[in-house]
């Protein structure tokens, strides 16, 4: 329900506009027809990115919305996810996971039809899969790749949560990477003893360790070194877990979601808070944004222009025009102009 409703308040109306007397545009909002939503079932089956997607591409007024999932050892796409998906009202599942997915719904199949827009976070594979279909013409919603966090934290944080928060990113797979930025070493050796000592008794301990190598800890000598930092990271979740947190907010420019304080883990983000969690990873936060409403809509412009209209518009369109050397632009204009002299 929370992600319904934070998407739903994300619907926009779109009032016409007069640039001109005479010239009248507008933009009309349409749903994409045909969406792929790609759910990982590795080792860890992502039911709840069944909703983070089929939530928002129903209420868009998708017309057709396919899913594709790898199936486990068994034969089987894992049960929670076709739960979800019949929850939010998507039927058309199929058996299929990584690159070979991505290519089905790109171009399909005797059995997957094809797709306008892949949407779905996956391995590096999967990643490169979207990029590759991208530019054979098939949108894509963002590269969202291996999961990534990195948190701020300064000396009011309490270890044990800022602990809690890496291991919960690393533990997605063994390419995350989770980042720990401090402005005090006294405090980055504190919670990295505590993430040390967490890990120990994580039921998915393995999987962390490998991503904790691709992971460190940053210490600067000065609070806005630590900004600049994380603007240049441009990381997927972004906990910023100081005492001046909304004042600090207000100095990122590049994330793809914002956690503020003690008590906001990026685990509620991922499951219950209302926003999506499928969000651009590897830096291209720097420029991307994270799945929205927005995502599985398009976008017309729509104009309609009198001949009042056109006479206001005429002078500037014709020595453009004629400037460009496009001189059909400008007799497109004269010809209606002239008909009525």
């Amino acid at each position: 329900k929370n992600i319904e409703k934070f998407h739903a308040a994300q619907k926009q109306t779109f009032a016409a506009v007069e640039t001109v007397p005479g010239v009248c545009c507008s933009r009309r909002a349409t749903p994409i027809e045909k969406v792929g939503l790609y759910i990982p079932g590795g080792s860890a089956p992502l039911f709840s990115t069944v909703l983070m997607l089929g939530i928002p591409a129903k209420l868009a007024g998708c017309r057709e919305i396919i899913l594709c999932s790898p199936p486990s050892s068994s034969g089987a796409v894992n049960p929670a996810i076709l739960y979800a998906a019949s929850s939010v009202g998507i039927a058309k599942i199929f058996k299929a996971g990584g690159a070979q997915a991505i290519a089905a719904m790109a171009f399909g199949t005797e059995t997957i039809p094809q797709v306008y827009k892949i949407f779905g976070p996956g391995n590096q594979y999967v990643t490169k899969a979207k990029q590759l279909v991208n530019q054979q013409g098939i949108a894509i919603d963002i590269p969202a790749g291996p999961s990534e966090v990195l948190v701020f934290a300064d000396e009011q944080a309490n270890p044990v949560f800022v602990a809690a928060d890496l291991l919960s990113q690393a533990e997605h797979g063994a390419d995350s990477q989770v980042m720990l930025v401090c402005a005090e070493e006294k405090t980055a050796e504190k919670i990295s003893r505590e993430t040390a000592s967490q890990l120990k008794e994580l039921p998915r301990r393995q999987i962390a360790e490998e991503a904790m190598k691709n992971s460190c800890a940053v210490v600067f000598n000065l609070k806005e070194d630590c900004i600049d930092f994380i603007n240049e990271y441009a990381a997927e979740h972004l906990i910023i877990n100081t005492r001046d947190c909304d004042e600090i907010a207000e100095k990122i420019t590049n994330a793809g979601s914002v956690f503020l304080g003690a008590y906001t883990p990026e685990a509620a983000g991922d499951y219950a808070s209302g926003a999506n969690h499928t969000l651009p990873t590897a830096g291209f936060a720097k420029a991307c944004s994270g799945v929205s409403l927005d995502s599985f809509m398009k976008f017309t412009t729509v104009q309609k222009i009198s001949r009042e209209g056109l006479k206001n518009l005429a002078p500037a369109i014709v020595a453009m025009a004629k400037a460009e050397a496009l001189h059909g632009h400008a007799k497109a204009i004269e010809v209606r102009l002239s008909i009525h002299e």
